[in-house]
């Protein structure tokens, strides 16, 4: 389905190719069916429409835009997933991914405007945002952070600790476990 992008440049729609690349890896965690997702820096939905098409109970959105924010709510439309949604106008450097019912999520896709993902040192916005993530992401779930090509993130923030690393075009791709009680 095509998704309705919001004006101007602010977002950076994932391209399909690289969108469908992501769920491959994805799958052989078995993470995506009857869980629960969140969407990060969401944009137009995409990562989070692609889970709920892929069989995801319930997905959450947070982007800060409310322009985007407004884009978004008609995407969830057009796809029928309004009933699987929740949509968060709020700065996710600050609130990660919120859920009401005390679920944790499987996935936590992070897409940050690249600008964002420059500093990834201890004291970074998005260093911030991951301690925070390490207590919203499932013990089996994975957080994934998209960057620019050449941003290296630290090996690991609190107890997420860096599983894989997958570059596409312009874009890496990162993706984060807890670390287990033997590691």
């Amino acid at each position: 389905m095509k998704l309705l992008p919001p004006n101007g440049d602010a977002t950076r729609p994932i391209i399909g190719r690289v969108k469908e690349s992501i769920f491959d890896v994805l799958y052989k965690y078995n993470l995506i069916e009857d869980r629960v997702v969140a969407d990060l820096f969401c944009g137009t939905g995409s990562f989070g429409l692609e889970a709920l098409s892929r069989g995801a109970k319930r997905a959450v959105f947070v982007d800060a835009a409310q322009g985007v924010i407004e884009i978004l709510k008609k995407n969830i439309a057009k796809a029928d997933f309004a009933a699987q949604s929740d949509v968060i106008c709020g700065d996710a450097f600050k609130v990660g991914a919120p859920n009401w019912n005390d679920e944790k999520f499987s996935l936590i896709f992070v897409d940050p405007p690249y600008a964002m993902t420059v500093d990834t040192g201890v004291k970074s916005q998005l260093a911030e945002l991951l301690l925070i993530s390490t207590q919203q992401v499932a013990a089996d779930g994975l957080v994934i952070v998209r960057t620019e090509k050449g941003v290296n993130l630290l090996d690991g923030y609190g107890d997420l600790r860096i599983i894989d690393k997958r570059v596409w075009g312009r874009m890496s791709v990162n993706f984060l476990a807890l670390r287990k009680n033997d590691e």
